[in-house]
């Protein structure tokens, strides 16, 4: 699997007995890496390997690698997953203000969704047009109004240029590509990258749906609450668990998870 984040996921539902998870890294990126260890375990005829990836933007594209051996997310990536699942509900009565949520939107997650889809189809459109644009790190404070959690897809344009350094890009261009691309209107789950819609939440959490210091709620503070907050019960509820579940029938004596009523 891809991550120490992932890795500490699944570790719960795993039997350790039997199965050893093996967190992948390296270049062009730990998912392109546990992919192309698999390919070589796979022509080695190596038994009982399977690996876990995000879906990324897989299920919006052709010519994927496929295998029996290879699963990816329900939705977009590991974090996604979560917002989608009971934990969210816990997570956002915990650090929000139910006075606040009523006054603002009682829909939190939809409300993530409709405003952090512009990142998610930017990089759509980075990635369709080879444009290797950079979005780690980029500052959500730079694009999202907090009063409204709204993103100005400009000044986002403007914020994801300057941190590529692709001055060359020109705003009426992107906006015109972004524009495009979001009237194919793809599944948001499939569109939207978790972490984007944690930076929302932590955002909305300051002030509008909640009173909280910035420290108390930043994004990686967030995701370990929703990590914590997810019970195997939701994981049980996702296709992800019954295709794992379907490895295990198709190679046996090969286990994954806890064998749990």
């Amino acid at each position: 699997m891809e991550g120490s984040s992932d890795k500490t996921f699944y570790q719960r539902f795993v039997d350790q007995l039997v199965c050893e998870l093996v967190e992948t890294s390296g270049k062009p990126s730990s998912k392109q890496r546990a992919i192309d260890i698999l390919k070589i375990l796979e022509q080695s005829n190596f038994q009982g390997v399977l690996a876990i990836v995000d879906a990324d933007f897989d299920r919006l594209e052709t010519l994927l690698y496929t295998s029996p051996n290879l699963l990816r997310t329900d939705s977009h990536d590991l974090e996604t997953i979560l917002i989608n699942s009971p934990a969210f509900n816990k997570v956002v009565a915990e650090f929000g203000s139910e006075e606040k949520i009523a006054q603002f939107n009682p829909d939190i997650r939809l409300v993530l969704l409709e405003n952090g889809i512009s990142v998610g189809y930017l990089l759509w459109v980075s990635k369709c047009e080879g444009l290797n644009l950079t979005f780690d790190g980029i500052k959500f404070s730079k694009f999202i109004d907090e009063q409204t959690l709204q993103i100005d897809e400009l000044k986002l344009i403007q914020e994801v240029k300057n941190k590529s350094q692709a001055y060359s890009l020109r705003d009426e261009d992107l906006q015109k590509q972004l524009k495009s691309q979001k009237s194919n209107n793809y599944d948001p789950w499939q569109m939207c990258c978790g972490h984007d819609l944690v930076e929302i939440l932590s955002i909305g959490l300051r002030k509008v749906l909640g009173s909280n210091k910035a420290t108390d709620v930043e994004p990686n503070s967030l995701e370990r609450s929703l990590r914590l907050a997810y019970e195997e019960i939701y994981f049980r509820q996702t296709q992800l668990y019954l295709d794992i579940r379907t490895w295990e029938i198709n190679n046996q004596p090969f286990r994954v998870l806890q064998n749990n009523p």
